[in-house]
């Protein structure tokens, strides 16, 4: 295997097993599997060009590529199935388009490859489709291409999180495939590689801003909610991930049979939605950040639910009383796929719950753009005043690898006239911090997952245009992290919006060759994280 295109790289690349738990033979089927998405994807951009477009395979395509997104799917049988389903959506297409005067041959071995009889053999033609399958392949140009499909990665996730939610866009569909399929032609040049980058980045935005208008549409804007991180006294369940509707589900599913609903990692900022909100039994939040859920999914006295990604090789203790729905998939563990909670629930039903309640520390959410921006003319006067001297957005996602704790200490050292805005899992190395407020503004908002970039970008624009300046020129400084693919789907999307000076750690990615590096400091000052002292230093003066 050859992976690394998360932060958690072991070196220059996991080689042996995925430090995620991904093992070689699931390595090779999502290999294999990207592979025939691209030749579906050249196909896909043919039938465009014939007036042929599927919605079905549009959907398809996105859910593959998430699939093999960092943490997701660790079940082989679920990939066979996805690559047995690509190639027969791919020969049916191809019938449409040689009957609609298209071509019927192709020339790219990906757009008629045939996958193996057996999971072994899959396997073994996987390992020869990976990402150095052309060993004389320019890295420079190898790093675009990867720098490409992750970037395309983060895109699907966030279009299928959408569409689930009946918010979709063609273009985003057309993008996806165009972009896939443009990693396939050898004389793409860096500089037309470097354009469909920053495209990604543009076609993300509009991702990110069908799944908002899919939340707040169906489940209303968040508000600030104050959210209990203790237990209440009954039976429990946990959900994890990210989609909104499968807490909705949940939530309705258990009302009124004496079950409370936590939330965990990314779950967090739903309960700042009226429309989910609103049921009683939706309590408070458990445990902290995903890497953390074997430690403390083993303390959890319930059922547990994985939504959408983020999941870790459960342990013995609870792997009996978790479950998964949607793209999440792990070997021997029960999944849902119709949306029928009921084997969750009798499992919390079965298990003893929580003993007593306890009283403790309390997090408020809630801070999107609808809530920054309705205290936007007291924020401004602040400024003004010079009460507020700085913003930082320290956000992005966690990871257990050495170096994190930078975004801790950075948050604790930020002076008392700055105020920091937070979104996605990175937030749970400060988010229980109390940082006081500043005229009544709360010092640390918490604006949502790391599916609320949106309002991240939305709520820096219109500070930008009620200062009359550009957004670089805001006291506004970006602190990120990166994880996973859709960190970088959201880094390209502020690089196709001009934001410059970000600073990104706490390692930078394997995948990014020294020349490629170089090309995003010289045209958007990108910089790796140093200490919090230097770089507060650097940024405040």
């Amino acid at each position: 295997m050859f992976c690394y295109q998360c932060e958690q790289t072991s070196g220059s690349a996991c080689t042996k097993y995925g430090v995620c738990g991904k093992s070689p033979e699931i390595a090779a089927l999502q290999d294999l599997l990207i592979y025939i998405t691209k030749g579906v994807a050249h196909i896909a951009v043919e039938g465009n060009k014939h007036g042929i477009s599927d919605p079905s395979l549009n959907r398809h395509i996105a859910q593959a590529v998430f699939s093999t997104l960092t943490n997701v799917n660790f079940d082989s049988d679920r990939f066979v199935k996805l690559i047995i389903d690509s190639v027969e959506r791919r020969e049916k297409l191809k019938k449409k388009i040689a009957l609609a005067g298209g071509p019927v041959e192709y020339d790219e071995e990906a757009t008629g490859i045939i996958p193996a009889v057996t999971t072994v053999e899959m396997v073994n033609q996987g390992a020869e489709v990976g990402i150095m399958m052309n060993p004389d392949l320019n890295p420079d140009i190898r790093s675009l291409q990867e720098l490409l499909v992750y970037g395309i990665k983060g895109v699907a996730a966030y279009a299928d999180h959408a569409a689930i939610l009946g918010q979709e866009d063609e273009t985003v569909y057309q993008f996806i495939a165009e972009g896939l399929a443009a990693t396939l032609d050898p004389n793409k040049t860096a500089d037309e590689i470097v354009g469909l980058v920053l495209k990604c980045g543009e076609v993300n935005l509009r991702a990110m801003e069908l799944l908002d208008a899919g939340n707040t549409g169906k489940y209303g804007h968040p508000v600030p909610t104050s959210v209990p991180l203790t237990p209440k006294a009954g039976k429990a369940i946990l959900v994890s991930g990210h989609d909104l509707q499968d807490m909705e589900m949940i939530l309705s599913q258990t009302e009124g049979k004496g079950i409370n609903v936590y939330t965990h990692g990314e779950m967090l900022p739903t309960h700042g939605y009226p429309e989910l909100k609103k049921y009683e039994h939706f309590y408070g939040h458990y445990g902290t950040a995903w890497q953390n859920q074997q430690k403390e999914f083993a303390q959890f006295p319930g059922a547990i639910v994985m939504t959408t990604n983020c999941i870790q090789k459960p342990t013995e203790t609870y792997m009996d009383n978790l479950f998964t729905t949607g793209l999440v998939g792990w070997p021997g563990v029960d999944h849902i796929g119709d949306k029928d909670f009921s084997p969750a629930i009798e499992k919390a039903l079965e298990m003893s719950g929580f003993s007593e309640t306890e009283e403790g520390k309390s997090v408020t959410v809630g801070f999107a753009r609808n809530a920054v921006m309705g205290v936007a003319g007291a924020v401004i006067e602040a400024v003004k005043n010079k009460d507020i001297r700085h913003f930082f957005l320290v956000g992005g996602c966690d990871g257990a690898k050495p170096g994190r704790n930078y975004y801790t200490e950075f948050v604790e050292k930020a002076p008392a006239d700055t105020v920091i805005l937070t979104l996605a899992c990175g937030k749970f190395r400060f988010f229980d911090k109390e940082l006081g407020d500043i005229g009544g503004i709360p010092r640390l908002l918490d604006i949502g997952q790391c599916n609320d970039a949106y309002s991240a970008v939305q709520i820096a624009v219109a500070l930008a245009n009620a200062f009359e300046l550009g957004v670089n020129e805001l006291p506004l400084s970006f602190i990120l992290s990166w994880y996973e693919q859709k960190a970088v789907s959201i880094l390209l999307t502020l690089l196709h919006l001009g934001i410059q000076n970000i600073r990104l750690g706490p390692s930078l990615p394997a995948f990014i060759t020294p020349n490629i590096l170089n090309v995003l400091v010289e045209n958007f000052n990108i910089a790796p994280v140093s200490t919090p002292d230097e770089d507060l230093k650097a940024i405040l003066g």
